[in-house]
């Protein structure tokens, strides 16, 4: 059995409008995930930087923009180092649900790199529950320095 498929699922209290720019601008990319230089674009490399790196000119993350459906699905390759040189594939598909977004991920081809790919599969996986924590976390500070009523 190959199953080497990761799947996330999370809601926010944000709109797609709002997700979508956090996946694809740069200055918001570097909050949650990784420094970009430049924001993803349809049919475009993209590089995601090392944000403690000193000199920021090796990429930690790179590849290209395959599908770009704005607001509602962005799907690209996603190189790393312990990869070893295969390419795989990330899909984020934003729905709305309940006045806020379910963001789904799928993570696919990690398991054509060897035999036993289970420590990448768990590290990744891993990685990416950090990272939609830190995006949550994001949100919910944007949230809460939108002024109120009150504060008028």
């Amino acid at each position: 059995m190959n199953n080497s498929t990761i799947h996330k699922t999370a809601f926010f209290n944000a709109p797609q409008e709002t997700l979508w720019a956090f996946l694809t601008e740069a200055d918001k990319l570097g909050l949650w995930y990784h420094p970009a230089r430049h924001d993803l674009e349809e049919n475009q490399d993209y590089a995601l930087y090392d944000a403690d790196e000193d000199d920021g000119e090796t990429a930690l993350i790179w590849g290209s923009v395959l599908e770009w459906q704005p607001v509602s699905k962005l799907v690209y390759t996603f190189n790393i180092f312990p990869l070893e040189g295969v390419s795989t594939t990330v899909t984020w598909q934003l729905e709305e649900a309940y006045g806020g977004t379910l963001l789904t991920l799928t993570h696919e081809g990690v398991g054509d790199i060897n035999e036993n790919p289970l420590n990448l599969l768990m590290a990744l996986d891993d990685g990416w529950d950090e990272h939609l924590g830190k995006l949550r976390a994001q949100l919910k500070n944007k949230e809460h320095q939108t002024p109120s009523c009150s504060d008028h």
